[in-house]
């Protein structure tokens, strides 16, 4: 284990780069952790993604987000987060699963598959998008079925359901339509989401309306076999042709990292306990940052506000830190 830091920051989202920055300006000695690639979420949107915000919402660390467009694209938002961590020098590693989280004195032993690291503080910015809501069906991990969308060309004259009814599935919908696929989207409630964006409603509704994307509304999927989708809508079942199928449910946090470090979690959001000043949870010294804050509400944080908690996180660990000295 390597010597104590003053702090680890677990997560390379936009939300653990604000604290790493955060720590950089402070002069602490900290060391992000992130198990996949930079910003892993944004990198699995898909392909052809458009923010639904402005550029300028999300930016960290005082750096312009420069665009010709009024809404980022995802590979500007990439090439913008490179380019943060290259601009502060931010100290990352990356393919570094953390596994546990645990108390080692009056700090933390933070262990991966590699190795363990100590700290003082610990944040975890650990977002929520790779753990998506399963629906526990049989055919649910056959290899025509995803639960994230990439892009539509693929599909070019095959049978695809759509699962789902909020802006992600509207988007596959109609991407999938335009690029030459027989689209059926199927939704559990009587209509879509009033959540769906006001550019993308008129869009998805006209195109159920004149037929052109079948809709099966108040149904369910019961199970999925190769080349087919069984639905039951008001106890009648019904079989949908579909080459590929695409679970768009939402996704929901993994709280085990938490748990395991002894936080305690609300059973019906998910969500850990926390100060909402300071985003410290039971736990001293260990902190939540970005969408781990919210639980199962991960309609509450995005990138526009978690960016600031980094900054709050680290100036109550300063305080901490001249405190004790």
């Amino acid at each position: 284990m390597s010597d104590e830091r003053d702090l680890i920051i677990v997560g390379g989202g936009p939300a653990g780069l604000a604290a790493a920055i955060a720590a950089r300006q402070a002069h602490l000695d900290y060391l992000l952790l992130e198990k996949g690639a930079l910003v892993h979420s944004i990198f699995r949107f898909p392909r052809n993604m458009v923010f639904f915000t402005t550029p300028e919402l999300l930016e960290i660390g005082g750096l312009p987000f420069v665009t010709p467009y009024e809404k980022p694209t995802r590979i500007e938002a990439l090439r913008y987060y490179r380019r943060v961590a290259d601009t502060y020098g931010l100290r990352i590693d990356f393919d570094r699963k953390v596994e546990v989280v645990e108390r080692n004195g009056s700090g933390f032993r933070v262990r991966t598959a590699s190795g363990a690291y100590a700290a003082r503080f610990v944040v975890l910015a650990i977002g929520y998008y790779d753990n998506p809501n399963l629906l526990g069906i049989p055919g649910e991990d056959l290899p025509q079925v995803s639960h994230y969308y990439s892009e539509p060309h693929p599909y070019y004259r095959k049978r695809v359901v759509v699962v789902g009814g909020k802006n992600s599935a509207a988007i596959a919908a109609l991407e999938l339509f335009r690029a030459g696929a027989r689209v059926v989207l199927v939704h559990r409630r009587d209509r879509l989401s009033d959540s769906i964006k006001y550019w993308i409603r008129p869009d998805i509704e006209n195109r159920i309306r004149e037929g052109s994307i079948e809709a099966r509304f108040e149904t369910r999927v019961v199970e999925i076999r190769p080349g087919s989708v069984t639905v039951e809508r008001a106890g009648a079942r019904e079989d949908l042709a579909a080459d590929g199928v695409f679970l768009l449910s939402g996704y929901h946090p993994d709280t085990g990292l938490l748990e395991g470090a002894g936080v305690r979690i609300d059973p019906l959001t998910l969500a850990p306990e926390h100060d909402p000043e300071s985003f410290e949870t039971n736990v001293p010294g260990l902190f939540v940052a970005g969408a781990a804050v919210t639980g199962k509400e991960t309609g509450r944080i995005f990138i526009e506000n978690g960016r600031f908690h980094g900054e709050t996180i680290v100036g109550r660990m300063v305080e901490r830190l001249r405190g004790a000295g």
